[in-house]
């Protein structure tokens, strides 16, 4: 049942970031289409939804990326990025507070979304949603005790190990993206923005059959960036 709310809200997140980007040809307005172009990086927070559940904290890593946005409507306007991005999880272990376990898993974004602004013309707040589709290219994992024979560090059998040491299945991931921000416009064609963002995944990185360890096993971030834009038009 969450499977198909989820995908349901990606299909409508997209079919709106598709809507609010076309304008008919017969409509008449008197704004003055914008393009600009710019980049940004920050970190981000992440952590995964394991089914069965796994304990785990958030894992810190890096994000930074090019962005493209268009507005030929007033207030509304459609945004595309091309980002790296550093996700993944880290293991808590309560009853062994000296062990340590993450795993950084590396990806290729692409972000498309809505772009709601408003607010006075120097500085101004906006909202972006949309589907964001991503490709991993690599990934890491950082331990300080041996995870393929986590019973010699002293875990509990009781406690679910599996998914430290096993193989990515699925490199592609999905999922829907929000995040909310200001921009400040230092000049005509330069500003600078900060943004907040929370991505759900969709995607699992593990098979999900009914035989293996996880029904699910999908990503879950939190971005914080900086950036500039220039305006070409």
């Amino acid at each position: 049942m969450r499977n198909k709310i989820f995908f349901r809200l990606a299909a409508c997140a997209f079919v709106a970031c598709m809507l609010t980007g076309v304008t008919p040809a017969s409509a008449e307005t008197h704004y003055k289409p914008h393009i600009a172009i710019g980049g940004h990086a920050g970190m981000t927070l992440s952590r995964m939804s394991f089914s069965p559940s796994v304990p785990q904290g958030w894992a810190s890593g890096m994000t930074m990326g090019v962005q493209a946005s268009y507005s030929e409507e007033r207030l509304v306007g459609v945004v595309g990025e091309l980002n790296f991005g550093q996700h993944g999880w880290k293991e808590q272990f309560d009853n062994n507070p000296g062990l340590s376990y993450s795993r950084t898993l590396n990806y290729i974004e692409l972000p498309l979304m809505t772009h709601i602004y408003f607010g006075p013309s120097r500085c101004k707040f906006f909202f972006n949603l949309g589907p964001q589709f991503g490709y991993m290219v690599s990934s890491g994992i950082s331990s300080n005790f041996d995870y393929a024979n986590p019973a010699s560090a002293g875990i509990a059998s009781t406690r679910r190990v599996n998914q430290m040491k096993m193989d990515i299945k699925h490199k592609f991931d999905y999922g829907i993206t929000a995040g909310l921000g200001v921009e400040w416009w230092a000049a005509p064609r330069h500003s600078l923005y900060v943004e907040g963002r929370f991505y759900y995944g969709l995607g699992n990185i593990y098979a999900s059959s009914k035989a293996d360890e996880f029904s699910a096993s999908r990503g879950m971030s939190i971005y914080v960036t900086a950036g500039y834009n220039f305006r070409l038009k």
